[in-house]
Order: structure tokens, then C-alpha cells, then sequence
């Protein structure tokens, strides 16, 4: 079903832009957002079907308790990640891990750079010591090329990051991966530079919450 779904809004951006002479940029945007938001309200479904699953076995966290519990996560994190080149961004109760591709990732490569493989050793480390919580991996590029290329390489790239986490002990039930291809750029693509800050894999942790069960 997801990936019957991604080919499908793949196809339709591709129309979209495929239809980009006769229509406005604000059409042109409007259009291209609504595909990018499709995609991840449907990997989120699915993220919160894993968010239930996972939270039956291990329990959730109380509301009054989940600012502590992730406060410390944090710490851990940007602990075991200074001077790696990933930044930790707390986002009210959640947190994501943006990971550059330029560290990540060979040029459009969807194996994870070996000297990254000790970074995504000590991610898993604290994110095992804090089994309340799911992942979303989200794969992001630059909008050089085919933007169909894009989708796929980014998925692979999400995926290969969900690799190696879960061979580093995660529990692949805690995850979820989605391709957002270069639908979702931190920064306008108007220079190689900027290109570089969009082609990167985000990760972001969030708790589960007592009534998500």
C-alpha cells in the first residue's frame, strides 16, 4: 500500500510539473506541497500505528513526566553528538536529529558512510535507554535531477539509516521511514551550498504518551 501510494504522488508531482508552463508558481507550489503532505500524513498513519503497537509492550509516559523524560534524552544526545556534525533540535516534546548527507552519504550513494556508522552507534545507544519514545526517519535531497529519482533515492537513504540503527540494537517495531524526495527543502535550492543543507536525513524522536494506548 505505501508503496503504491508514494508511485502514485510521485506521478502526480511529475504531472504537476510536467503542466508547470501553464500554471502559476502559487499553483505550481500549491501543488507540489499538497504531494509532499500526502506522503507524510501517510507515513505518519502508519508511524502512529507503530507509536500503539510499541507503546502496548513497554508502557507510555505520563503527561506530567514526558518534559523530564525527554529533557534527559536531549542531554544524552547532544552529549554523545557534539562535534559529529548533527545538530539535535528540540521541538516542544520532541526531538530530531538532522543528519547532513555530505557525512551521511556518498554523492548519490544510499549506503551509509562507514565513519558515520559510530554516529548511528551512539544514537542507538541513548535511544534504546529511552524505549518511551518512536522514530520517524525522514530521507530529503536537493531538486537536482529527476525529481522520481529523487523520491527513490531518499527512501533508500531513510531505510539505509533504519538499517544500521536496528543493527545496533533499535527495534525496527519503533520506527518508521519516509521519502520526501526534495519536496520538503530546509533552504531554497538556489545554490550548490544551499543544495548541500537540503540533501540530509532527519530523524525525529517522540514520546509515547499515556492515551496513545
Amino acid at each position: 500500500m505505501k508503496k503504491t501510494l508514494t508511485v502514485g504522488l510521485v506521478a502526480a508531482s511529475l504531472a504537476i510539473a510536467g503542466c508547470a508552463n501553464n500554471m502559476s508558481n502559487t499553483q505550481k507550489g500549491a501543488g507540489i506541497g499538497a504531494v509532499a503532505g500526502a506522503i507524510l500524513g501517510k507515513a505518519t498513519g502508519d508511524h502512529d500505528k507503530s507509536r500503539y503497537a510499541w507503546g502496548a509492550v513497554v508502557g507510555a509516559i505520563a503527561g506530567g513526566a514526558i518534559g523530564n523524560y525527554m529533557d534527559k534524552q536531549e542531554k544524552e544526545l547532544r552529549d554523545e553528538l557534539s562535534d559529529t556534525g548533527v545538530d539535535v533540535v528540540r521541538e516542544g516534546d520532541n526531538l530530531r536529529l538532522v543528519m547532513p548527507g555530505d557525512i551521511t552519504f556518498a554523492t548519490d550513494s544510499a549506503s551509509v558512510s562507514p565513519n558515520f556508522n559510530p554516529v548511528l552507534n551512539d544514537v542507538a545507544t541513548v535511544i534504546n535507554n529511552y524505549e518511551k519514545t518512536v522514530l520517524m526517519i525522514e530521507g530529503h535531497t536537493d531538486d537536482t535531477g529527476a525529481a522520481e529519482y529523487n523520491q527513490a533515492l531518499s527512501e533508500r537513504r531513510a531505510n539505509a539509516v533504519k538499517g544500521v540503527l536496528t543493527n545496533y540494537g533499535v527495534n525496527a517495531k519503533r520506527v518508521t521511514t519516509v521519502g520526501l524526495g526534495e519536496y520538503e527543502p530546509k533552504v531554497s535550492n538556489s545554490s550548490a551550498s544551499n543544495r548541500q543543507k537540503n540533501r540530509r536525513v532527519e530523524l525525529e524522536i517522540q514520546p509515547i504518551r499515556q492515551g496513545d494506548v
